[in-house]
């Protein structure tokens, strides 16, 4: 059978209302858990935190997030769930109310959880449905569902420091109806992907077609280990910036908590901005390219971060977060196509160690910082990009097709 024209009878025109829909609600899905890390200034000083302690509450979100998004990906390939998106996001609105009530640190770390709980139920469905959605176009489809993601992460310090700062844990319970709002959205998509399954089970198509290729199983898993460890120096890197970054700058150029939050949001946007170069430009000219320039190409800023002054801070940590957030898209993608017909794994598994990897460095930087300094950390970490290096041990799918 020739894959290629497969690929054409199945594939739909780009459906950019739903795509549009899901990267919403991927906004409101990560509006809500960048209010967690957006708040460490205000839950440290309250409950009397150390760096160790905010590690923790890291650690706990990310691996609720990560650890079931592997196996809801494995189910929900074999037996797709509409509606799953709207009962986790359900979740995430039971531990947004729990977070606002919190008295203890344990009751944080439980808030967190369902939190997390609820976003290790909505990606890797709603990456699914991305792709189901991309018309062949999925590159361009995964920057769009992951720039909603990244622009809706950049609005967490700024809500924290206009809401959360001067009003208090308590207000976290007004970001409630931005839950209330994406289950609305997420129950529409659902009736979408819901009739787009029955059309392609009236053709006789349970699933959409794709590109099949001839690597063997043993360089596929070595493939999938190197996007996994560039996975690894992506999101422990980006730890220490969306963690500890607000510290780092208030310890060494003694700013405001406010003030400190801005130059976050500053980071975020370059990081959401950065999305929407990584897919559609790795439709074009292939994905390890991109996969070479976002990680690796972000070295020569991060190195010189810690020597930067304010000023300099503040301009550095623009092109790190456009460069380094090319990243992941292109990633996906790649490891999307060098599986075919496992989006659902893939996805699961990908966004799953992505979160988990930074959970896991949120709480070992924590540990360090508290043995040493902040600044130390910040030191350490500017060398991670330099793992990009092994994206010349990837192998070339374009030339596979």
């Amino acid at each position: 059978m020739n894959t290629a024209s497969t690929t054409e009878s199945l594939a739909e025109k780009t459906v950019f209302p739903i795509l549009f829909a899901i990267s919403f609600s991927h906004l409101l899905n990560d509006t809500i858990q960048s209010l967690i890390p957006a708040i460490y200034p205000v839950i440290k000083d309250a409950y009397k935190l150390t760096f160790t302690q905010i590690g923790l509450i890291t650690l706990t979100f990310q691996m609720a997030a990560s650890l079931f998004q592997p196996f809801v990906g494995l189910y929900t390939d074999k037996k797709p769930q509409p509606y799953s998106l709207a009962v986790g996001m359900t979740f995430t609105l039971v531990g947004l109310i729990s977070l606002s009530l919190a008295s203890s640190f344990y009751m944080i770390l439980l808030s967190v959880g369902l939190v997390g709980t609820g976003s290790s139920i909505f990606h890797p469905e709603a990456s699914r449905m991305a792709h189901a959605a991309s018309g062949g176009r999925r590159g361009l489809a995964q920057s769009i569902f992951q720039l909603g993601g990244n622009f809706g992460s950049s609005l967490g310090p700024l809500l924290a420091a206009w809401i959360i700062v001067p009003y208090g844990q308590s207000s976290v319970i007004w970001f409630s109806i931005i839950a209330m709002v994406a289950i609305i959205v997420l129950s529409k998509v659902g009736s979408w992907y819901r009739g787009h399954i029955t059309a392609l089970r009236a053709k006789g198509k349970s699933k959409i077609a794709v590109l099949t290729y001839t690597f063997s199983k043993k360089k596929v898993v070595f493939a999938v280990a190197i996007l996994l460890i560039l996975i690894f120096s992506k999101y422990f890197y980006m730890a220490s910036l969306t963690s500890y970054f607000t510290f780092y700058l208030i310890d060494k150029f003694n700013v405001s908590v406010q003030t400190s939050q801005v130059y976050l949001f500053i980071f975020l946007v370059s990081v959401a901005a950065g999305t929407l170069i990584g897919g559609p430009v790795g439709d074009k000219i292939g994905r390890k390219y991109v996969i070479w320039f976002s990680i690796l190409g972000t070295a020569p800023f991060a190195l010189l971060l810690p020597y930067a002054n304010l000023f300099w801070t503040g301009v550095l940590i623009v092109p790190i977060g456009i460069i380094l957030a090319s990243a992941f898209s292109a990633i996906l993608v790649y490891a999307q196509e060098l599986i075919p017909g496992k989006v659902g794994l893939v996805s699961g598994l990908f966004f799953g160690f992505a979160f988990g990897m930074g959970g896991i460095g949120s709480a070992l930087l924590g540990k360090l910082a508290d043995s040493t300094s902040i600044t130390y950390v910040f030191h350490v970490c500017s060398f991670l990009p330099l793992i990009g290096l092994l994206t010349g041990f990837l192998p070339n799918i374009e030339s596979k097709r």
